[in-house]
Formats: C-alpha cells, sequence, structure tokens
C-alpha cells in the first residue's frame, strides 16, 4: 500500500517516486510546521522568483523596453508552477534557474522573450531567498512571542514558590521556581531582540548584474531616462525589501551569518532549557515533569518509563542548528573574489533546515511549557533535605548580630551540618533542625523558637520573586 507521502519528479533523464522507501528528510514530514516547510518549498521558491520577474518587467515597461501586455501576461501565469517541467528541462541544459525561465516561457508566449532581461541568475535567486527569509524570520518571531507569553504566565504563577537551587549541580541556596523560568524568559527576550534586529536589516542583492557593477542594466537603459539605479529601486519597493549599496553577483553572505547566528541563539537558550528541565524530572529531583499521555509509551522495554523525550527533541535539534554556523562562516570567508559558487549546494541545506528545526524547537518548547508538571512534594522534599543548610548563613548572621563569636558559631554550625549531611546521604532525613535547635551553644544567644524560624528557608529567597516580576513586566511589555 503506498503511502499518503508522495511525489514524483524527473531527475537524472529517469523518473523517480518519492515516497517513505528512499530517503527523505525528517524535516520534510516529521519536523517543523506546515508554514514554515511552506516557505522553503520548491513552488514557493519559484512564486518568488516571479515575482521578481514580474517586478523586473514592470520597471523595464516604464523605461518602454517591455509593453504592458507583457507584464499582464506574465501576471496571469505567475502561479502556474510546473516542476516537472522545468526539471525535465534542466536534465538537458544543466541549469536550473534558466529552466525555470524557459518553463515560466512556454507559458507567456507573448512575453517569454523579455523575462530576466538584463538580469544575472542571483539578481533573482538572491532577492527571492531575503524575501523568504524575512518570512521565515517572521515565523519565527510569532513563535517566540508565543513561548515568552506562555512561560511568562508560568513564572507568574510559580515566581514566589521556594525551591533549592543547585550550584555545580549540587544543593546550593534557596531560588524561586519562577525565578528560575525567569532566566530562560530573560534570554528569550534577547534572543527575540536579535531577531527582530536581523529582521530590519535583511536585504537582498538588488538587480546588478553579473559582477554587481549594473553594467548590463546601465547600457539596456541607455536613452530612456531611467538609470540603473532607479530601476533597481523600483523592483526592490515592489518586492518589499531593501538593496544591499555595493554586492558582487551576490549579496555578502555574512547577511546569511547573521541569520543563523540568530537562530542558533535561540538554540542555545532552548538548549539549556531543555537540558536543565531532564535535570529536574529526573527522580532524585523529580521537580518538574513533561506533559505525558494516557496511551503514551515511555519505553519499548520498561513500562514504567516517562522519559524527557520533548526536552531531549530540543537539545538534539539544538545540535543541528549550532553546527550550521560553520557552513555560514565558510560560505561567508571562502567566497573568493567576485563570487564562487561552493556556497549554493550546502545553503540548500542548511538555511531551510536550520529555519525548520528552529520552528520545531519553539512549538515543542511552547507544549512543555503549556503542559508542564510541577510537583510540589518534591519541592518540599528538596527543601526539607537540603534547604535547612543553605538557611544556616541566616541564622549564622543573627548570631553575630547577638553578639556570639562568628568564628565558634561557625564551627557549631559546621559540625553539626557534617552530621546532618551523612544522615541525608544514608537515607535517614536530615536532623539538621533539631539538633540545632537543641544545641546549648547556641541557645545562649538564642530560643529554640527564633532559631527555627531563622531556619525555614522558604522566604530564604532574597528579591527573587521582585526580580522575576521585573522580567515578566519586560517580557509583555516586549510582546504586546
Amino acid at each position: 500500500m503506498r503511502s499518503s507521502f508522495f511525489f514524483a519528479i524527473i531527475l537524472h533523464e529517469v523518473a523517480m517516486e518519492y515516497n517513505h522507501s528512499t530517503f527523505i528528510s525528517p524535516l520534510t514530514w516529521r519536523y517543523g510546521s506546515e508554514e514554515m516547510k511552506h516557505i522553503f518549498s520548491e513552488e514557493h521558491k519559484r512564486k518568488l522568483l516571479r515575482r521578481v520577474w514580474i517586478a523586473l518587467a514592470r520597471a523595464e515597461s516604464k523605461a518602454g523596453l517591455v509593453t504592458k501586455a507583457q507584464v499582464e501576461e506574465l501576471e496571469a501565469h505567475k502561479d502556474e508552477i510546473d516542476i516537472d517541467r522545468a526539471t525535465e528541462i534542466e536534465n538537458t541544459i544543466h541549469h536550473d534557474l534558466m529552466a525555470e525561465i524557459k518553463t515560466y516561457a512556454e507559458q507567456c508566449p507573448l512575453s517569454g522573450g523579455i523575462i530576466h532581461l538584463g538580469a544575472t541568475s542571483m539578481d533573482a535567486l538572491d532577492n527571492a531567498d531575503a524575501v523568504r527569509f524575512k518570512e521565515a524570520l517572521t515565523l519565527i518571531i510569532q513563535k517566540l512571542d508565543a513561548l515568552i507569553a506562555a512561560l511568562a504566565d508560568k513564572a507568574e504563577e510559580y515566581k514566589d514558590t521556594a525551591t533549592m537551587a543547585f550550584t555545580h549541580i549540587q544543593p546550593a541556596e534557596i531560588t524561586t521556581i519562577g525565578y528560575r523560568l525567569a532566566q530562560t524568559l530573560q534570554d528569550l527576550m534577547e534572543d527575540r531582540k536579535e531577531c527582530q534586529d536581523v529582521l530590519s536589516s535583511i536585504r537582498g542583492k538588488g538587480m546588478k548584474g553579473a559582477v554587481g557593477t549594473g553594467a548590463s542594466y546601465s547600457v539596456l537603459l541607455s536613452g530612456t531616462g531611467i538609470s540603473a539605479e532607479e530601476l533597481e529601486t523600483m523592483v526592490m519597493d515592489e518586492l518589499g525589501i531593501k538593496a544591499f549599496t555595493a554586492a558582487t553577483q551576490t549579496y555578502t553572505r555574512k547577511q546569511d551569518l547573521r541569520i543563523i547566528a540568530s537562530l542558533s541563539s535561540i538554540a542555545a537558550t532552548l538548549h539549556k532549557a531543555a537540558l536543565d528541565f531532564r535535570v529536574l524530572q529526573s527522580p532524585p529531583i523529580g521537580e518538574f515533569s513533561e506533559p505525558f499521555g494516557k496511551k503514551q509509551v515511555g519505553s519499548s522495554a520498561m513500562p514504567f518509563k516517562r522519559n524527557p523525550i520533548n526536552s531531549e527533541k530540543i537539545c538534539s535539534l539544538s545540535r543541528i542548528v549550532e553546527s550550521q554556523y560553520q557552513a555560514a562562516w565558510m560560505n561567508a570567508s571562502l567566497s573568493i573574489l567576485e563570487r564562487t559558487l561552493d556556497d549554493s549546494a550546502n545553503r540548500r541545506i542548511f538555511m531551510p533546515e536550520a529555519f525548520i528545526a528552529t520552528d520545531e524547537m519553539l512549538m515543542t518548547e511552547l507544549k512543555i511549557v503549556k503542559g508542564m508538571n510541577i510537583h510540589s512534594t518534591a519541592t518540599e522534599r528538596l527543601m526539607n533535605d537540603y534547604g535547612i543548610f543553605a538557611s544556616t548563613e541566616r541564622l549564622l548572621m543573627e548570631l553575630g548580630r547577638r553578639g556570639a563569636d562568628r568564628q565558634e558559631m561557625h564551627e557549631v554550625i559546621r559540625e553539626e551540618s557534617l552530621s546532618a549531611w551523612k544522615s541525608v546521604q544514608e537515607g535517614k532525613g536530615n536532623p539538621l533542625k533539631e539538633n540545632l535547635m537543641k544545641d546549648e551553644r547556641i541557645l545562649q544567644y538564642l530560643p529554640e523558637s527564633e532559631i527555627e524560624k531563622l531556619l525555614d528557608a522558604h522566604d530564604y529567597t532574597g528579591d527573587a520573586a521582585r526580580r522575576t516580576s521585573y522580567v515578566i513586566a519586560e517580557a509583555r511589555k516586549l510582546i504586546q
């Protein structure tokens, strides 16, 4: 029985069917939203190329080089993408863009001869890419906004909930769950700002011809009263993007590097959040857990397992995004003189992959945040076992205020703490509070009731809740 996932294409002069009997990237069918995958589809790419050619023809019509009827014909056939025919032509001429031009020209008998007039391949391809990278980044920012909003709500809910903080993966002092979430929220805000900066700076190559000098357009427009620069402005205005002031045969590949850097930064934020979540879901801590479906299977061998598979997926995909930075860096730095083609094949792969993987990670993290479980019993267990150690600092400060010798009291608390730590390691519970409340060396300065109150670590969170509120307010202002 044939899979519902199916398409056919003529490639290398033989018909090949693409379904689950051959390799298909998981990013094609397993990961990412339909919106993002559509942006990087061949159909959408070719429609964008036709938008460039129409914009060029319209500008050239103002110079008297193209008729109104020719522009109208191009408009009428702009959505008639025929990838099978274009691939058939490419198998003969071995030039993908010219194959698309010829396919379009066959559909437009009146205007076929003026398609791409004066242009070089990258006048079409780089401008189309700039448009679709803007579309893709816009979608990423929308997903970031949704995640920021959900995380702000969760941080608000738990901003006062005390929990153990860990340094070196060892129990340290006390923080709040909301403040821990606020760290990720703050990082996402910075990622969002960076994406917005990159989005607003994206430019196309413009219409500059073979090596970026615009010589072909200058000759073409001679005597028309319209300069090559004016024609470029008309085209780019219709496409809704700006052009780089200077370009070679391509726009500078530093732009791709900036785009990948912004996606890589998001991946780093999500990787840390997901890795922390995995640690907190481990049974010895057990404070967080991912949403888990009633019929969800955790392991094929161990029916009891509830693995953090969504967080693990984020960590896995984030490595894919991070690894693309090297390819983008090489493209930016190794493009010799006015251009080489050694960036073309890898850009077809890593630019869509980076966007689709980031898209999938953002959707997955949103699902985790909205459905995450925070287990108060685990939080209290951690506080009972380890929180008392952190609160001894407060006891030591108060003893000093009451006239006790700071060094002597430090040694008393250290002795009692080491004894209690051994008890915790042996699974016997933490006797530190009871021992300190009965220690005569301490009781001569403080009564039992005050010692007990000072050793309650739940309110030993400093200004964590207030700072969480600040971050939440900043986040909501950013995305409003």
